[in-house]
């Protein structure tokens, strides 16, 4: 089993998408890296060799932000935009959804789950 950037990939995954498995790594970054390392992209991850994995730990180590480094710096960057008090650092910190989508319906992901609010109470009428 290859491990890369302290992550396990999946042996019977193709490796483009076995690196996608690592935070900070899409597609596009995996097509990149298996390109410069001079790998086919079809290949899976069990098939490949040690001098491979040493080449893709080595491209990803010195080209790529990755896992906990790319994990600080979103969280950095979040608490940068809630420290300055911008639109979207309020509505990180409120809890609600940053970029434009409804919150009358369909926000429960970020809002979570339903609070009860009860409702008015008719007044009696007097005769």
């Amino acid at each position: 089993m290859a491990r890369i950037a302290g992550v396990d990939l999946p042996r019977n995954k193709r490796a483009v998408i076995g690196l996608t498995y690592i935070f900070g790594i899409g597609k596009t970054t995996s097509i990149k890296i298996l390109t410069k390392a001079g790998i086919d992209v079809n290949k899976k991850v069990g098939e490949l060799n040690d001098e491979e994995v040493a080449s893709i730990r080595s491209i990803i180590q010195s080209d790529c932000k990755v896992e906990g480094a790319m994990r600080s710096e979103v969280q950095m960057n979040i608490k940068r935009l809630m420290d300055i008090g911008c639109y979207r650092g309020l509505r990180h910190r409120k809890g609600l959804p940053t970029r434009g989508q409804r919150t009358r319906t369909n926000a429960r992901t970020r809002k979570g789950k339903r609070k009860t609010v009860a409702g008015k109470k008719k007044a009696i009428e007097k005769k």
